[in-house]
């Protein structure tokens, strides 16, 4: 979507003006900046995104026509308009591959008899 496109469809639901629901769109879809096709959506237009928008900018903002509106209502409206519904996060990992190197570092293991173990 252009810009102010999801900012136009805040306004249409909650009234003020685009610039009052900017900031939260910027953030959902701030993985595009690192990933420029729509595979950057599977970052936050999730159950996550709206949580973590909660944590940036609270539980709701006020609006420019002073009305109080919530933060995950309006990010869930974004991840709806974007998708046709809000995909869990395990909808995308489930079927990702689990990559060695998720797990970091192999660690060494020495395996030793009881007996050296009595020894150390």
């Amino acid at each position: 979507m252009k810009p102010y496109l999801h900012g136009k469809v805040s306004v249409k639901k909650w009234g003020g003006k685009p610039e009052d629901y900017q900031a939260i769109h910027d953030l959902l879809d701030l993985p595009k900046s690192a990933h420029a096709d729509m595979r950057h959506r599977a970052i936050f237009h999730n159950t996550l995104g709206p949580y973590i928008a909660e944590k940036v900018f609270g539980i709701n903002i006020t609006n420019s026509d002073g009305k109080l509106v919530s933060v995950r209502d309006i990010a869930e409206q974004h991840i709806i308009d974007d998708m046709g519904r809000i995909p869990t996060l395990s909808n995308y990992l489930d079927q990702m591959p689990f990559y060695e190197w998720l797990g970091g570092p192999k660690k060494e293991v020495k395996k030793i008899s009881f007996d050296e173990f009595l020894k150390e």
